[in-house]
């Protein structure tokens, strides 16, 4: 008999879990809901007008075996593609490619290898990062600053923080109280809205990790060594990659390329559906209520087991949870919404020794928009990140992005008043011209960013009443209310269909993901046989 399995969402998470489900042929029927016209959700590519926007910013990089394979698998590298000069090879510690991995360089079905480059713009200059002890940097800080840095951060390693409770503490124990607040406090403000002694310590330790000043001085002395062509760099920090995949045209090509994998392979992908009601019977999931947007009719789908990557302050409701202390913490859980303003101009007026000729154009793949004196938080640059991106080669496509509150005044502003405040900030830095604009438009993402601080103290609570459901598995970056990546996503969606395949009620493998630095490194003989 077929058993159904309800995927609410159609993200990385909803669609890797599809994916997996029909990959092991175990008689299970993945029926994935989405509410959106297409696939990918955060990572889905916003096509304007023949450009591709990127939302947030995607690089295809892991250090878990299994993610790489199932990528490559699905867009193979280009087999024109290398790096560091030299043709890609996938040689080296614990990897096993096959020719049958690598694409064909006409292919439009393939990824890209792509170099890393993000910078700090900070008083008007270009800084590093990570912070490198370079000339540059010393340059740019002056030689008397940079030393109080340094005193800073030895003082900071001699006499840390003990409890090491807020997102201040962390950056201090890390960089020292001066470099946390020249290039840290100001702009992870701008992107929560709210002080850094508000945020956990644990945002930190999912985000950045093992990265500190030793880890970028190691780093740079051993890029400086290292002859290794291999894209998957594992033993590298993940905010120290400097090469990784890419598709051709952009993160949402591999979401759709999945999809049309999954509804090949027998299951269903249904756009424009929203589920309004889920029904139980005790501590297990039977069914779901979904409206569909576009006829306006509602329907019901019976299931065996339910994957939701729905945000948890929905799932509580439509479960209606009985506990109300549990009910009130999910419904508050906090969120930072997003905004992209998508401009293509003539030219940028960036300088420096790295910046293309005809369009003045850094070669940055995204910029830390440091300046206090704009709202501005963070620019992409397009066609940086693929070429096939952009319409017009001769032009530059950008990605500004503003962290708000859905319905505060940047939320609100009608999309034309938008562009315009967003090309006068952008001007106002001095790397473009107002009157370079020539065209653009305005995407929102509500609830793009799970936030750890108000009710997330107590997320605890809600996890456990979550797992109580024998039959659930929250899985996703909304999901869980976790700041996951893509990998992250995927990997918490595998072990929800292992979960589902071998009859158990467990969520640990689930919410063990993006909790320890070396989950997803791990080179356990379950990953390997699954690689």
């Amino acid at each position: 008999m077929t058993k159904t399995v309800l995927i609410v969402g159609a993200g990385p998470a909803g669609l890797t879990a599809a994916h997996e489900l029909l990959r092991a042929r175990a008689g299970w029927q993945p029926i994935v809901l989405e509410s959106e016209t297409q696939v990918g959700g955060i990572s889905k590519t916003v096509n304007y007008r023949g450009n591709r926007m990127d939302l947030g910013g995607h690089r295809f990089f892991s250090k878990s075996d299994w993610v790489m394979n199932f990528w490559q698998e699905i867009l193979p590298v280009a087999d024109d593609q290398d790096a560091d000069g030299a043709q890609l090879a996938y040689q080296g510690k614990a990897r096993d490619f096959r020719p049958a991995l690598t694409g064909h360089a006409g292919s439009d079905a393939v990824m890209l290898v792509r170099p890393r480059l993000s910078r700090i713009y900070y008083q008007r200059k270009f800084f590093d990062y990570p912070l490198r002890l370079s000339i540059g940097t010393l340059s740019n800080l002056g030689w008397i600053e940079a030393g109080l840095i340094g005193t800073s951060y030895l003082k900071a390693r001699a006499f840390p923080r003990r409890e090491e409770a807020t997102l201040e503490d962390f950056f201090i124990n890390r960089f020292g109280s001066r470099l946390y607040h020249t290039f840290f406090k100001d702009y992870t403000e701008k992107v929560w809205g709210v002080p850094c002694t508000e945020i956990s310590a644990e945002w930190g330790a999912q985000r950045v990790k093992g990265l500190s000043i030793m880890k970028a001085l190691q780093h740079a002395l051993s890029s400086a060594l290292r002859r290794d062509s291999d894209v998957r760099q594992k033993e590298v920090e993940t905010s120290l990659i400097e090469r990784f995949l890419y598709p051709k045209f952009g993160p949402g090509q591999m979401w759709e390329t999945v999809a049309d994998r999954v509804l090949s392979a027998g299951g269903k992908v249904l756009l424009r559906q929203r589920v309004t009601r889920l029904h139980r019977e005790g501590q297990r999931i039977t069914g779901a209520d979904v409206l569909d947007i576009a006829a306006g009719t509602t329907r019901r789908f019976d299931c065996d087991a339910l994957v939701s990557t729905m945000p948890i302050a929905d799932l509580a409701r439509q479960l209606e949870v009985e506990d109300p202390e549990v009910l009130h913490i999910a419904t508050r859980l906090p969120y930072r919404d997003f905004m992209t303003a998508g401009l293509v101009v003539r030219k940028m007026t960036a300088a420096g020794p790295q910046v293309t000729a005809d369009t003045g154009m850094p070669p940055d793949n995204w910029i830390y928009i440091q300046e206090p004196d704009v709202k501005l938080g963070r620019l992409q640059i397009f066609n940086n990140w693929s070429p096939h991106l952009v319409a017009n080669p001769g032009t530059v496509s950008l990605g500004l992005e503003y962290f708000c509150a859905e319905g505060d005044q940047l939320w609100s502003m009608p999309d034309q008043q938008f562009l315009k405040f967003a090309a006068e900030e952008l001007a106002h830095i001095g790397l473009i011209s107002a009157d370079d604009v020539l065209d653009g438009t305005v995407v929102r993402v509500p609830k793009a960013y799970p936030a750890y601080f108000g009710e997330y103290r107590d997320i605890g609570k809600v996890r456990a009443c979550l797992d109580r459901f024998e039959n659930l598995f929250p899985v996703g970056r909304n999901g869980m209310h976790r700041y996951n990546n893509q990998d992250h996503s995927m990997l918490a969606a595998k072990a929800a269909v292992d979960a589902i395949l071998g009859g158990s009620t467990s969520k640990a493998e689930i919410w063990a993901v993006n909790t320890e630095d070396d989950y997803h490194e791990e080179s356990s003989a379950k990953e390997r046989s699954a690689a």
